[in-house]
């Protein structure tokens, strides 16, 4: 069965009449019986379970769990700066071998005040409050399963891409406890993600209010869960708490990855080229249009594929792009082609979830997509899609039985004997080959595929075209 995705409200709001209230005095209220009125940085630490947002198998739902030991975040309210530490866990994928166990240390700094980030710290009950308390805010009574919140909202100093004003909900129960807090977040794939994070089973800890289970979930989805069993209240050594080792270097900015190698394309065949300088991409020419393989991983990416595809071939049109499968880095770059009516070829398994999600509202994040209003156009491969006129022919089929995701597709041209696939990869030297090759393999096997060239989305180090022998050397390397 499949499962919606789109934005639903926690509640089904009532209608609600401006109340005579003053939002500072119900937030210095909930401060005041929280405990957290001089509170200016907290650590607390228990056990936590992430999923894998935007990776899993099956895309929309039955997200699986990396479970983080020793969970400790550290949160100065005042910079606002951040960071969280601890020993993570990946689940065993079906017929794998246990995964290592890895180490968790994402950081939150001042240099870098981007809402998608920064956000985390404000959607805890205390950060709330406190956002509140600095920023003009307003608050409205809601009654939501019989129980009357004072529903508070605020919006941050930071503007969204499209340059509206984000906004922060937080409901307060009748113990003036935030029961939840939601925001919402500009998303390259959901366009305004929803998110909301709900606490519970409050308890008093040194004076302070303190949720023993923190939910979150985003766009519907429960992305994390956390168990407090320690908390410090200001710590004293703070800075340390923030400062991770120095051989851990400076912290990644996700708001300003290193700029990308130049786009080029390399010809393979007549009207047929592979599109390096980032995701692997292939276009590929017929006789009124042009079909490419891959979107990218983002929208400047996809800006890039569209850009080159139309120097290859600026007297056609591109009619379809090839979604691999739907995990974000290979659905990232989709948006600025459903921007330009572009029809969208996916696995029939993601279908409703690309369309659905492309199709959200877009306010926030000022992209393509977003100015043009545009709704995606999407078309399933159940099992086998081909596509051909009297030029070329070029075919899409069904991965089965894969455990990386149940709505994988791979390309093929049966004249130019090439295969193009994604996330079947030859590891850096030292690394265990994956177990996906094998499946890859089976089903090559199984759709009598020939091919001399092997075109890969995820570009090979030293970054060449690969050959059917490299596959079947990778196999060797599986048994």
């Amino acid at each position: 069965m499949r499962q919606v995705v789109a934005y639903v409200a926690f509640v089904v709001l009532l209608p609600a009449s401006a109340v005579a209230q003053d939002a500072k005095a119900v937030v210095a209220d909930a401060l005041k019986a929280m405990g957290a009125t001089d509170l200016t940085s907290i650590t607390y630490s228990g056990g936590a379970g992430q999923g894998n947002f935007g990776q899993s198998r099956t895309i929309s739902f039955g997200l699986t769990t990396t479970t983080v030991g020793n969970y400790t975040r550290t949160i100065d309210f005042t910079q606002p700066a951040a960071r969280t530490t601890g020993v993570t866990q990946p689940p065993t994928p079906r017929g794998g071998p246990p995964p290592q166990p890895g180490t968790l240390d994402q950081r939150i700094t001042p240099a870098n005040l981007a809402w998608p980030q920064h956000y985390q710290i404000w959607v805890t009950p205390w950060g709330f409050l406190r956002g509140a308390a600095t920023n003009p805010a307003t608050v409205r009574s809601r009654k939501v399963d019989d129980v009357l919140y004072r529903v508070v909202t605020w919006s941050p100093p930071q503007k969204a891409p499209s340059g509206i004003a984000y906004k922060v909900v937080g409901y307060i129960n009748p113990e003036n406890l935030v029961d939840r807090v939601e925001t919402w977040v500009d998303h390259p794939i959901f366009g305004d993600m929803h998110v909301e994070v709900a606490f519970s089973n409050y308890r008093d800890i040194n004076g302070l209010k303190v949720p023993t289970q923190i939910r979150q979930r985003q766009v519907g989805m429960e992305t994390q869960v956390v168990a407090i069993n320690y908390v410090r209240v200001n710590p004293p050594n703070l800075q340390e708490l923030l400062t991770a080792p120095a051989a851990g270097g400076a912290a990644p900015n996700p708001n300003t990855p290193p700029a990308p190698p130049a786009v080029a394309s390399e010809k393979l065949a007549d009207g047929v080229y592979r599109i390096t300088g980032g995701y692997v991409a292939m276009a590929v020419e017929f006789k009124d249009h042009v079909v490419v393989l891959e979107g990218g991983q983002n929208e400047a990416r996809g800006l890039a594929i569209i850009a080159e595809t139309k120097r290859l071939f600026p007297a056609k049109r591109i009619k379809y792009v090839v979604n691999t499968h739907p995990h974000f880095d290979h659905a990232g770059g989709l948006a600025p082609f459903v921007a330009e009516g572009i029809t969208l070829l996916v696995d029939d398994n993601s279908k409703f979830f690309v369309g659905a999600a492309l199709g959200s509202p877009r306010t926030l994040v000022g992209d393509a997509l977003g100015k043009s209003k545009k709704k995606p156009k999407v078309e399933g491969v159940i099992e086998k899609m081909v596509l051909q006129d009297e030029t070329r022919t070029l075919e899409l089929h069904h991965v089965k039985d894969l455990e990386h995701s149940d709505a994988m597709l791979i390309a093929y041209l049966p004249k130019e004997r090439i295969l193009f696939t994604a996330d079947f990869n030859v590891p850096a030297p030292g690394q265990p080959v994956s177990p996906s090759i094998a499946t890859l393999v089976a089903n090559i096997e199984r759709l009598k595929l020939d091919f001399d060239r092997h075109v890969t989305v995820h570009a090979p180090n030293p970054d060449r075209v690969l050959t059917k022998a490299d596959l079947l050397a990778l196999v060797k390397g599986t048994n």
